[in-house]
């Protein structure tokens, strides 16, 4: 919080007002002064036409204190926005977040985009199997389940704690996706996809993370080894045994990493048909593996 606390003390105070005064705070706090405005149209429960119509009005004092606490909460011990709200929208959906989980980012919904462009490419009207490895808070199988109803989706993690989180967020917006605790894609032995989507723990070990991610975010679903290829590689390395003989891989990566991606799928798939895509920043970010084309 600023150390001008008169600032706070200023009756009435408007949204405007109010607004101004944590954005200071969050700008000294090297932070994004964008999360001022979602907290606070959080905590008044308004759209952001209503909060703009309403930008010279007096703010209600619950709002005002809870408003004040986000911002503690934010710039001082560095929690994450999604976790002082509880949930993070995802292409169009509220999925629950908290310490268990990875929080949802725009990168992965554009991987749910293409796979949901490649259903309708290929299999538009038919019944298919689709499995997500790694799913973390649930929020690309759900999604895809929600979707496109004609998938059968099944869904993997390692975390006993992320699974919780990710049921809750499946029966909250009332998908069917079936849930298995285990390694990658072990516990789904002896099944058959159509198209397995992941994103994998990504980060190299050695790379720097800001310290919000850091500290508020599960490693597991963070680092992905010395050269943050690790889990790919075992995917990969697997695939074959889970995907039926006409299939999809869907991996989200690191924007760096696509050649090294593109090297380990030609090592362990031959002659499978690669393409790699940018994402909305211009940034290559997925590779689409389609076997038996």
């Amino acid at each position: 919080m600023s150390s001008k606390e008169d600032n706070w003390l200023v009756k009435p105070v408007t949204y405007k007002q109010l607004l101004k005064i944590a954005e200071k705070d969050i700008e000294k706090a090297n932070l994004e002064v964008e999360v001022a405005k979602f907290l606070l149209m959080h905590f008044s429960n308004k759209t952001p036409h209503q909060f703009y119509m309403d930008y010279e009005t007096e703010v209600d004092q619950t709002v005002e204190d809870n408003f004040k606490k986000a911002i503690i909460d934010y710039t001082v011990s560095y929690i994450p926005m999604q976790h002082i709200m509880g949930y993070q929208t995802f292409y169009g959906y509220d999925f629950k977040v908290n310490q268990d989980v990875l929080i949802p980012r725009r990168e992965t919904e554009e991987l749910v985009e293409q796979v949901l462009y490649y259903y309708d490419d290929h299999y538009k009207g038919q019944t298919i199997d689709v499995c997500d490895i790694g799913t973390g808070s649930g929020c690309i199988a759900i999604t895809l389940a929600k979707e496109e109803p004609n998938m059968r989706v099944k869904a993997s993690d390692i975390s006993v704690e992320a699974l919780k989180v990710a049921k809750e967020n499946n029966d909250k917006l009332g998908a069917n996706v079936i849930f298995y605790q285990g390694d990658l894609l072990k516990p789904l032995t002896g099944m058959r996809f159509d198209i397995i989507v992941s994103n994998p723990p990504y980060i190299p070990n050695s790379e720097d993370v800001e310290k919000i991610v850091l500290t508020h975010e599960p490693n597991l679903a963070l680092f992905g080894g010395d050269t943050g290829l690790v889990f790919y590689e075992r995917i990969l390395k697997d695939a074959l045994d889970y995907l039926k003989p006409r299939g999809l891989i869907a991996f989200e990566h690191a924007f760096d990493k696509s050649q090294e991606i593109k090297a380990l799928v030609e090592h362990y798939i031959k002659g499978a048909k690669i393409t790699q895509l940018k994402d909305l920043s211009g940034k290559d970010r997925m590779t689409l593996i389609e076997v038996g084309v």
